[in-house]
């Protein structure tokens, strides 16, 4: 009697790619936690989203409560350095972390709405649009999910930026949501959504493109090797170039709406069109931008540090680049 080996199941070309028991085997010998787009994979890449524009968020909060001032009452607060020493004067160190709660849980959840649902929509798209250019894959991939990030975001920036600048309104989240449900009702929450989606989609969509274009562009320029073929802190460290370079180009495109939308929240406008005609054409570019440079590049090359290092502790590769989703023919 003979007996022959037992084959391994063959690897089957679908849009969810199934994975054979061999792949599985060398997933738990090289220490992946999980298949790159698996279930687990992008609760994964949800997780280190929530966590990296979370912790991000938070350790930055004076200088948002800052930000914020400059856009509302730009006369008062004409610069980083006045502003922040009239903050601390007249209202006390504790000024400076009002909103603290707001930016932790409320960047927090549209962090991990952002993270993971691009990494989703990337795949998805990749897979569907096989011969479509790589910047309109990323370009639709960021839209959708942040579509999504700003509709859980809404009601916690609603309240922190009340809170930031209405110092009479509440302390946090938890006096804050009740007090406005009750003065505002639900479309309270929601006022803002439109400029908010105004502000973050083109910011989501040139940071996201910006970020992947920046690191294919260094292994492939400067390094000249494979992301494979790099050490961790090799791949780190083109996150961090790719991630500040995404952030301030992101900056430029979304400041308009992003004073637009503090406008609209403290009420000094009742729509878009009336804000847009207070604040000037100029002003809407300029006002409020040193600092939202100086508060995003580094907040968005953190979210991008934190976040792939989440990944690489998980044992999976780095964001960006071509080997997320497919290889380009040369």
């Amino acid at each position: 009697m003979t007996f022959s080996p037992q084959l391994e199941p063959l690897e089957q070309e679908t849009g969810n790619r199934q994975f054979t028991n061999k792949e599985a085997k060398m997933s738990a010998v090289d220490g992946r936690l999980c298949e790159e787009f698996s279930l687990a994979y992008y609760g994964v890449c949800a997780t280190g989203g929530m966590l990296s524009a979370g912790m991000t968020h938070l350790a930055i909060t004076p200088l948002d409560v800052l930000k914020v001032n400059m856009q509302v009452n730009p006369i008062k607060y004409n610069s980083i350095y006045s502003g922040l020493n009239i903050l601390w004067r007249e209202e006390g160190p504790s000024a400076l972390w009002r909103g603290w709660t707001g930016k932790l849980f409320g960047y927090g959840v549209q962090g991990g709405f952002k993270f993971g649902l691009y990494e989703y929509f990337k795949k998805l798209y990749s897979d569907v649009l096989v011969d479509q250019n790589r910047s309109i894959i990323y370009f639709m991939s960021s839209a959708s999910a942040q579509v999504f990030a700003d509709v859980a975001l809404c009601p916690f920036e609603a309240v922190k930026v009340r809170v930031q600048t209405q110092t009479k309104f509440a302390r946090g989240l938890g006096d804050g949501f009740p007090k406005l449900y009750a003065t505002e009702g639900l479309s309270g929450f929601y006022k803002g959504l439109v400029p908010l989606w105004g502000r973050n989609l083109p910011f989501s969509m040139i940071m996201f493109s910006t970020f992947e274009h920046s690191v294919d562009l260094l292994y492939r320029n400067i390094i000249q090797r494979r992301k494979e073929n790099c050490s961790k802190a090799q791949q780190l460290g083109v996150t961090c170039l790719a991630g500040y370079t995404a952030g301030a180009v992101g900056t430029l495109i979304s400041n308009p709406a992003d004073n637009i939308v503090a406008s609209l929240y403290n009420k000094k406008a009742d729509n878009v069109m009336q804000a847009v005609k207070n604040i000037g054409p100029v002003n809407l570019f300029t006002r409020s931008l040193p600092i939202r440079i100086t508060l995003v590049g580094p907040v968005v090359t953190l979210q991008w540090f934190f976040y792939d290092t989440i990944k690489l502790l998980t044992g999976l590769p780095t964001s960006g680049g071509l080997n997320n989703h497919r290889e380009e023919v040369e």
